[in-house]
């Protein structure tokens, strides 16, 4: 049993919000416990320069936290982001970019505006998470618009965090959990059950084979509930 009462393999609880932001094609306010994620999708005729001329579509993020997300003020990001927000942002882009069909888009570029009303811990999940959602419904309107002939989003994709924390691997890490952990892993899967991205770190006692093949069996378990979930609140099969 954890300090907040979750056994080693529960989520924290969680909630999704469809478009909280009025006016953009797509957006999701997803609540991870604490963590508070809202993602906006917007869509655009025009793509990177290095893009021009190829026929295909883009797909970018943009990750920030608000001054006072957590428990310290931080600088906004006013120039440019810093090095850790632009290591989130890459990562959800080339998350989300996985399950798209870029060349069906068209010259087109969705961007996902990630930022982080309230951060305790697993806000690039979060993210990731939420950006399916807000992307789903951006697609929808593309559709509607006849900007697509047909759906360019391939399948869910979802993301959540698992760790040792006292000796035990747990899914779903809070600020504390984080800070304490022997290993911080961060998952990346589709709906299909691939992988997309794995990030794990050994924050003091190296792990073996058979904890990291857990922590991966523990975080298909919480994506796989987090895309079951994603498609209650889509209202699909």
């Amino acid at each position: 049993m954890r300090k907040d009462g979750r056994l080693p393999d529960q989520l924290r609880p969680y909630i999704f919000e469809r478009g909280f932001a009025k006016f953009a094609e797509g957006s999701c306010l997803i609540k991870v416990g604490d963590t508070h994620m809202l993602v906006t999708a917007t869509v655009e005729d025009r793509v990177p320069p290095f893009m021009k001329g190829k026929g295909s579509g883009w797909v970018t993020a943009e990750y920030s936290m608000l001054p006072r997300s957590g428990r310290q003020r931080n600088q906004r990001d006013l120039m440019k982001p810093n090095g850790r927000s632009m290591e989130i942002q890459r990562l959800i882009g080339r998350a989300m970019r996985t399950v798209f069909d870029l060349e069906s888009m068209g010259e087109r570029t969705i961007t996902l505006d990630c930022d982080a009303l309230r951060a305790d811990g697993g806000t690039r999940c979060a993210a990731i998470t939420a950006a399916y959602v807000a992307s789903y419904d951006a697609v929808q309107w593309m559709l509607k618009q006849r900007m697509l002939k047909k759906n360019v989003l391939m399948e869910p994709i979802a993301a959540v965090s698992v760790g040792v924390v006292g000796g035990a691997e747990v899914l779903d890490l809070d600020y504390e959990e984080d800070s304490q952990a022997n290993t911080d892993m961060n998952i990346v899967m589709t709906g299909s059950g691939k992988f997309v991205e794995i990030q794990g770190t050994a924050e003091r006692d190296p792990f073996g084979i058979d904890a990291l093949g857990r922590m991966l069996k523990l975080g298909q378990k919480g994506i796989n509930e987090l895309i079951a979930a994603q498609k209650v609140a889509l209202e699909i099969d």
